[in-house]
C-alpha cells in the first residue's frame, strides 16, 4: 500500500488546523494584534515549522486569513509574505537540528521579516508617519513592530520550542507529520 497519501492528508489538515488557529488568535485578540504597535499572540505558531515544516502552509494563510480582517490588500500582500519567509526559515532552522543557536535563530526570522516588511507597509502603505522624516518613521515603525515580535517570539515561542519535545504526544504526531 502506498504510504504517502496518509501522510500527505495529514500534512494538509496540520496545515489546516494552524491556518485556523493563527486566524483566531489574532481576530479574537484583534485590539493588540494589528496596527503601528501589535503584540501578535498567533505569530508564537511561527515556531511550528521548526519540527514540522508542512506547518509553513497553514500558518502563510492563517495570516491571509486574518489580514482579510483589516481589508487592506497591503497587509494582506506583504504581511503574509513577511509570515511566510519567517516560516520557511524557520523551518530551515530545524532541519539543521535541535540546538539553542537554531532555536534562537528559528525566533528571530519572524521578528526580522515582520519588523523590515510590516515597519514599511505602516510608513508608506499606511502613512503611519510620527516624524517628518520617513526613514526615520519607517525606523520607528519597523522597531514597535520588531519588538512586540521579538517579546511574543522569546517569550512565547522560545518556550514552546524547548518544552514542545518534551510533550511524547507532540514528538509522535511532529515524526507521523514530517
Amino acid at each position: 500500500m502506498n504510504n504517502s497519501k496518509p501522510n500527505l492528508t495529514r500534512k494538509l489538515a496540520t496545515a489546516a488546523i494552524v491556518a485556523a488557529a493563527y486566524a483566531a488568535l489574532t481576530i479574537v485578540l484583534a485590539p493588540i494584534s494589528y496596527g503601528a504597535v501589535q503584540f501578535r499572540v498567533s505569530e508564537a505558531l511561527t515556531v511550528l515549522p521548526f519540527f514540522m515544516p508542512c506547518t509553513v502552509w497553514g500558518l502563510w494563510i492563517g495570516c491571509i486569513l486574518a489580514n482579510l480582517y483589516t481589508g487592506s490588500v497591503l497587509d494582506i500582500v506583504f504581511g503574509s509574505l513577511a509570515t511566510l519567509l519567517a516560516a520557511l526559515l524557520t523551518a530551515y532552522f530545524g532541519r539543521k537540528g535541535n540546538t539553542v543557536k537554531n532555536r534562537i535563530l528559528a525566533c528571530l526570522m519572524p521578528v526580522v521579516f515582520n519588523a523590515v516588511i510590516v515597519g514599511a507597509v505602516l510608513t508608506w502603505g499606511y502613512q503611519i508617519r510620527e516624524f517628518s522624516d520617513p526613514l526615520l518613521s519607517y525606523g520607528f515603525n519597523a522597531l514597535t513592530v520588531g519588538l512586540g515580535e521579538l517579546g511574543v517570539l522569546y517569550l512565547i515561542g522560545y518556550t514552546l520550542l524547548r518544552q514542545l519535545p518534551k510533550i511524547r504526544s507532540f514528538r509522535e504526531f511532529a515524526d507521523r507529520v514530517k
